[in-house]
């Protein structure tokens, strides 16, 4: 994924009807369909669905297969309710006759209201740290293996800038922030907006859930999945500029780790929140 107009046909699917809708695959390095990919593709099925005026405000998703990357995926919406001011969606995710993914989503007009929110993190901005891929370069000779894998996954699509230094296999406290914008500018409508950053929320979201455990396990020996994603548009952002991600896991157990994170722009403002659970497994060999 080389460029932002690779990831809008991507996340862009042909019409087959007007509830079913196709889409295309990443071929992802790992295999398996990334999370992110169908986040941002059943939004975009369920935005094809409601009046132009409503914009979505939540939604919440369950992973329940591993998807194929070489075979198509098909989203089937329902149209559960279109009310006065809120419309809700129902998107199921299938391959090969199985559903993989489901979603529910609502949608809102711009209506006015109370306004608050909680304050920014106080953060080093992008301009004086170095991307997630410069910062692996010293990775090359040290781990070599390391490099190409965390290299092979890196969407280009999207621009990375980690806050903390990338010190794999080291113990941390359960936080990361990391400022990310796409590449090049890109005049979009906000449900594309909403979509993009769909995809890129599901980016190391899961991995600041195992950072307490980095002493006792390495990284290469756990299988990550995403269980569920929920996500929250507050406030309309641009992709193209800087966005914070600041992420958090709060609870480890049961194999399964708890992630949560806020999006804010460059000026402080909280765009959107993310809440995910997933499988966070030692591979047994």
């Amino acid at each position: 994924m080389e460029t932002i107009e690779e990831l809008i046909s991507l996340l862009t699917l042909e019409k087959i009807d007007n509830r079913i809708f196709r889409g295309q695959n990443y071929k992802t390095p790992w295999k398996r369909v990334f999370g992110g990919q169908v986040l941002g593709q059943a939004l975009h099925a369920a935005y094809q669905t409601v009046p132009d005026d409503r914009i979505c405000h939540s939604m919440h998703g369950y992973f329940i297969l591993a998807g194929d990357i070489d075979v198509p995926i098909v989203y089937e919406v329902d149209t559960i309710r279109d009310g006065g001011s809120f419309t809700t969606r129902r998107v199921v995710a299938i391959q090969k006759g199985r559903a993989i993914f489901n979603m529910a989503a609502s949608f809102q007009l711009k209506q006015d209201g109370f306004d608050h929110q909680i304050d920014m993190p106080n953060v080093l901005p992008p301009e004086s740290l170095l991307s997630d891929i410069e910062q692996l370069k010293g990775l090359k000779k040290t781990n070599p293996g390391l490099y190409r894998r965390l290299t092979s996954i890196h969407p280009n699509a999207i621009e990375f800038r980690p806050v903390e230094k990338h010190r794999p296999n080291t113990k941390g406290q359960p936080y990361r922030h990391t400022w990310m914008r796409s590449r090049g500018k890109a005049d979009l409508d906000l449900p594309m907006q909403h979509q993009i950053l769909a995809y890129a929320s599901d980016y190391n979201l899961l991995g600041t859930a195992v950072l307490p455990h980095l002493d006792v396990v390495d990284t290469n020996e756990i299988f990550f999945a995403s269980l569920d994603h929920a996500m929250y548009f507050h406030r309309d952002f641009r992709i193209d500029d800087w966005l914070l991600y600041a992420t958090d896991s709060p609870s480890a157990s049961g194999s399964r780790g708890f992630s949560r994170g806020n999006v804010f722009d460059r000026n402080g403002v909280l765009v959107s929140s993310v809440v995910q659970e997933g499988l966070i497994r030692r591979i047994k060999k």
